[in-house]
């Protein structure tokens, strides 16, 4: 019979990819890692693990324990979401990590409905982009991610994982001055071509998009400025400083002062969504979450609505 506590171990190890990354998230010394793996091996009776350099990684057999693993800790999700849906109140924590506008715009509607429907749930937040918010929700970290797909780039679906539609958030062409109404979308984005930008760091997946419908367009831009605040996208283009591919989100309730052109057919709008382990989608917290994200999205699209348009 295997130990799961070891077995959630092996598990740590194949998601933080280290000894140390197990033994810091764990609050446990790298040694006593060490050891109850070494338990873990004796019971298996194979090698589990293997050196590389000063790493280790999973054997086969071990990326098999690991598999079973999932299952089990998938049926412990529903046991618990089951259990606390025999509960009149609900409690206990939940962990949420959203990106940027996300959570500037939606988190906050969100957490006072959660609040005032719920006033014993726990919520903590992180912003976290993507890139480091999934592979946390699978170690565990957090037990519902906001993510983001851009158009043409879809997220990868590990399977552990079950997703839920959020909204679509229409992408734009942001310049300072007057927008040109006659010219097309690619006509807009050529004419942009001598013009300093501003665009997420390299490596990100909104960089990597905007790099491709720039290309598509026949240019290759002139990134001066790098950042994963769209509110300072904003003011750049505000002040004169640069052109931004922005989302509607940056300015829900507070048109801009920009000119904004309409993007290329089928790259008009990202999509956004939330991210939780297979098993836990039944939890109340999960669904109390997303409910109450769904309704900030409508209260914000109200508010967008209202307001007048953009000069």
């Amino acid at each position: 019979m295997f130990d799961l506590h070891r077995l959630r171990l092996l598990r740590e190890l194949k998601h933080r990819g280290t000894l140390a990354a197990v033994a810091s998230a764990l609050s446990y010394s790298p040694s006593t890692i060490s050891q109850q793996l070494a338990l873990l091996e004796s019971e298996a009776g194979v090698p589990l693990l293997e050196p590389v350099g000063r790493r280790v990684r999973l054997t086969p057999q071990a990326e098999i324990l690991v598999a079973h693993t999932e299952v089990l800790l998938e049926r412990l999700e529903q046991a618990e979401a089951d259990i606390a849906t025999s509960l009149t109140d609900l409690v206990g924590t939940m962990r949420i990590a959203s990106f940027q506008t996300a959570a500037l715009v939606l988190v906050p509607t969100a957490l006072t409905l959660l609040r005032n429907a719920h006033p014993l749930l726990r919520v903590h937040v992180t912003q976290m982009e993507r890139e480091s918010a999934v592979p946390a929700l699978l170690a565990r970290d957090f037990d519902l991610v906001i993510d983001v797909e851009y158009p043409g780039d879809p997220s990868p679906r590990p399977a552990e994982l079950e997703q839920e539609d959020l909204c679509e958030d229409s992408l734009h062409l942001a310049r300072p001055g007057n927008a040109d109404s006659s010219a097309s979308p690619q006509e807009a984005l050529r004419a942009l071509a001598d013009h300093p930008w501003i665009m997420e760091p390299e490596g990100t997946v909104p960089r990597r998009w905007a790099m491709t419908l720039c290309r598509d367009a026949g240019f290759e831009p002139d990134v001066r400025y790098e950042s994963t605040d769209h509110y300072l996208h904003l003011r750049l283009v505000e002040q004169g400083h640069a052109v931004a591919l922005l989302p509607a989100l940056a300015w829900q309730g507070c048109p801009p002062a920009v000119a904004l052109h309409p993007l290329p057919t089928g790259q008009q709008a990202r999509r956004l969504f939330t991210a939780v382990r297979r098993g836990s989608s039944q939890h109340p917290a999960i669904q109390a979450t997303r409910q109450a994200l769904r309704q900030a999205v409508r209260q914000t699209s109200r508010v967008a609505d209202d307001s007048p348009p953009s000069s």
